[in-house]
C-alpha cells in the first residue's frame, strides 16, 4: 500500500488526514483516551508535548543571523491579524453594538465572537505548515505572533483594555523550546542535522493529537453560521495577511495564509472577557460555540488553501523556500 504517496497527493494531507481521523474518533468515541489510557491516551491528548518537541527540532534549523527577519515577519503578521480583527469589529459594532442578534439566520453572532475568532492564530497549525511549506525562519515568526494569545488583545479591540494582565509567563513559556532548539542548532551543526530530521516526522502526530481534541459536533451546534464565520476568518484575515507577507514580510504569501486560522485557546476568550466585563456574559455561550466551530473549520481549510497556493507557485513540501 502506498499510504505516504496517497497522503502526499492530498492538499496538506500529512496534516489534514490525521487531524480529521483524530476528530472523528473523538466525536464518535469521546472516551477513547481515558478508556485505553497509557500510550494511546497520551497520543490522543499530547498535542502540547509533541508541539514542544516540534519547537525544539524546528528551532535547531534557525540561524541566529535570521533574527531581524523573524522580528520583521512576525511583527507584520501580528500587526495585520490584530488590526484586521479590530477593523472588522469596529464595522460590526455599528450594527450589533455590545449585544448579539437574537433571532433569524444570524442569531448568536456578536462582535465578541467575530473579534475573538479573528484575533488569535492557531500556532501549532502555523508552525506545522511552515515546517512543510515555509522558510525555516518563518517558524520563528510565531514567537512574535504569540502575543495574540489570550483575551488581552481581544479586550483592547472591544474597548475594555486594562482589565486583564499581560500574560508574559505564557509568552515566555511558548518560546523557550524554540530558543533551546536555536541554541543547540547554532552551537553544534551536528545537533542541527540530528534534530532537523524529526521536523516532518512530527507533523502527522501533532495533527492527530490536535484533531483528537476537537469535536465535530461543535460545527453542528453552531450551525451553518459557525461554518460561515470560519470561512470568513480564512477569507478576510487570509487576504490581509497574504498582502502583509508579500509587501512587508517580503515572502510569497505562504506564511500569511498559514496564519489565517483560529486558535483553540480562543474558545476560552469569551468567558475570560465576560469575567472582566459582565456586560458580555449573555454572549458567552453563543460566542463560544461559534468560535469552537471556527477552530475546526479553519484547521481544515487553512492547510488546504496553503497547500493549493504552494502548488500553484511551485513550492514543494519540506524543501520550500519563502
Amino acid at each position: 500500500m502506498k499510504i505516504k504517496a496517497t497522503l502526499d497527493r492530498i492538499p496538506g494531507g500529512m496534516m489534514i488526514v490525521p487531524l480529521i481521523i483524530g476528530a472523528i474518533i473523538n466525536t464518535l468515541f469521546p472516551n477513547t483516551a481515558t478508556t485505553f489510557g497509557s500510550f494511546t491516551g497520551a497520543m490522543m491528548t499530547g498535542a502540547l508535548p509533541i508541539l514542544a518537541v516540534f519547537y525544539v527540532c524546528m528551532g535547531s534549523t534557525i540561524d541566529f543571523k535570521a533574527t531581524p527577519y523573524i522580528i520583521k515577519k512576525g511583527g507584520a503578521l501580528l500587526g495585520t491579524k490584530v488590526a484586521t480583527a479590530a477593523l472588522v469589529g469596529v464595522i460590526a459594532a455599528q450594527f450589533l453594538g455590545e449585544g448579539m442578534i437574537e433571532s433569524g439566520f444570524f442569531a448568536g453572532i456578536s462582535v465578541l465572537a467575530i473579534v475573538a475568532a479573528m484575533n488569535d492564530t492557531n500556532g501549532g497549525l502555523y508552525m506545522a505548515l511552515m515546517g512543510q511549506f515555509g522558510k525555516k525562519e518563518d517558524v520563528g515568526a510565531y514567537s512574535i505572533m504569540s502575543l495574540e494569545s489570550g483575551p488581552f488583545l481581544t479586550m483592547i479591540s472591544l474597548g475594555v483594555a486594562g482589565l486583564a494582565a499581560f500574560p508574559w509567563q505564557t509568552l515566555v513559556g511558548a518560546i523557550i523550546p524554540l530558543i533551546v532548539g536555536m541554541l543547540l542548532g547554532n552551537l553544534d551543526k551536528e545537533m542541527r542535522n540530528y534534530l532537523s530530521k524529526a521536523v516532518p516526522v512530527l507533523v502527522p502526530f501533532f495533527a492527530f493529537a490536535l484533531g483528537a481534541g476537537l469535536n465535530l459536533q461543535n460545527v453542528w451546534k453552531a450551525g451553518i453560521l459557525g461554518v460561515l464565520l470560519g470561512v470568513a476568518v480564512v477569507t478576510i484575515t487570509g487576504a490581509t495577511l497574504f498582502l502583509a507577507d508579500r509587501l512587508v514580510g517580503k515572502g510569497n504569501g505562504i506564511a500569511g495564509l498559514s496564519a489565517a486560522s483560529t486558535a483553540g485557546n480562543a474558545v476560552g476568550v469569551p468567558a475570560a472577557v465576560a469575567s472582566a466585563n459582565a456586560i458580555y456574559e449573555p454572549l458567552v455561550a453563543s460566542a463560544t460555540a461559534l468560535i469552537a466551530s471556527c477552530v475546526i473549520v479553519t484547521a481544515i481549510l487553512v492547510p488546504i488553501v496553503v497547500a493549493w497556493w504552494a502548488k500553484r507557485i511551485g513550492v514543494k513540501a519540506n524543501t520550500a523556500q519563502s
